[in-house]
């Protein structure tokens, strides 16, 4: 047994050893998509059904789940513990094959909770001791997100003020092995991080199967368009953008094909795309900047959506109007955005 140590706040070549740097990732953005999702890794097949079993550890999630990032190699992780203490997350190292996969969960109305529930019951049900199991201030807030080895975005973002966490480990006859689970979410989108680290040896099997448990996706009645025409804006939350450039990712995004359905049912409507900026740089190259990357999500709600131009309007402020402040990575992450603000009510 690998004893457990606290980890000083931060540690960059932690998650480079976990295998963050993203070097020979060969993704193409959030296009996996399936109709519903399972992950069926065989966690430990010693374990999986008693000693001498290799039946798969079937972990589902709900229907409508949209893959993004699926990386397996021998690694380190340092699997949380306990919630931050004194500025410090305890933590285990555990060596072996560690696998990190995440998803995006788009219209979901579900809370963190309901989304974690299931998957810390099913991994207890197979065995696993649960060691952390906490919520965004009680795990530890800011600094528990930048220790932990959770993944940047676009893969996962992190909602500093919603947002759950979940580790726990079994012992097989190979070693130890331990699965952590991050779950998040944004006004209209979930987003699920589960890293599995089990001894050395032939990557986990995965693939998917059908959940009988739809997740809704948006339409102009869900999350984010009430919060469209409820508050006059809301922020887009799942776009993403290379760094540094105002060009929008080739995936297919949820919160556009819900503005876009509001926007073709109601001819009336016009709605302005704002671009905002972190503080990185000058006031004139992020003014230029964040009108691009509003002028990018027009381009894509006229072309591949058949949105009118009459409808849509596009400016930028730069930094001049941040959400929070931008000391830290979590508030600049936050501060980059691109937010629709409904200009004329159908």
């Amino acid at each position: 047994m690998i004893p457990s140590r606290p980890s000083p706040l931060p540690d960059p070549l932690r998650r480079v050893r976990a295998g963050w740097d993203r070097r020979g990732r060969g993704r193409g953005g959030w296009a996996r998509t399936a109709p519903a999702v399972a992950l069926l890794a065989c966690l430990a097949a010693p374990l999986c059904a008693g000693p001498a079993s290799a039946a798969p550890l079937a972990l589902s999630l709900p229907a409508g789940a949209t893959e993004g990032l699926n990386q397996t190699e021998t690694a380190t992780l340092a699997l949380p513990t306990a919630p931050v203490r004194d500025g410090d997350l305890p933590v285990q190292e555990l060596s072996g094959q560690v696998t990190t996969r995440s998803w995006r969960l788009p219209g979901t109305s579900r809370t963190t909770l309901q989304i974690l529930m299931p998957l810390r019951d099913q991994l207890v049900e197979a065995g696993f001791t649960p060691l952390l199991d906490c919520a965004t201030d009680i795990c530890g807030g800011f600094d528990f997100r930048f220790a932990a080895p959770i993944l940047p975005p676009p893969d996962i973002y992190v909602d500093l003020f919603d947002f759950r966490a979940f580790s726990a480990r079994r012992e097989t006859e190979a070693g130890t092995e331990a699965v952590f689970l991050l779950v998040s979410r944004s006004e209209a989108t979930g987003f699920v991080q589960i890293t599995h680290v089990a001894p050395e040896g032939p990557p986990a099997d995965v693939t998917t199967t059908p959940d009988a448990d739809p997740t809704p996706v948006f339409t102009p009645g869900s999350a984010l368009v009430e919060t469209l025409v409820d508050k006059g804006h809301v922020v887009l939350s799942d776009l993403a953008f290379a760094t540094g450039s105002s060009e929008l990712e080739d995936s297919d995004y949820p919160s556009l094909t819900a503005l876009a359905d509001f926007l073709k049912e109601r001819p009336g409507a016009r709605v302005a795309l704002v671009g905002h900026t972190d503080t990185e740089g000058t006031l004139e190259g992020n003014m230029a900047l964040s009108r691009r990357r509003a002028e990018a999500v027009r381009s894509r709600l006229q072309q591949r959506h058949g949105v009118a131009n009459g409808q849509l309007m596009v400016e930028g402020i730069g930094y001049l109007a941040p959400v929070t402040g931008n000391a830290s990575e979590a508030g600049r992450e936050r501060n980059r955005r691109v937010e629709a603000v409904l200009t004329e009510e159908p």
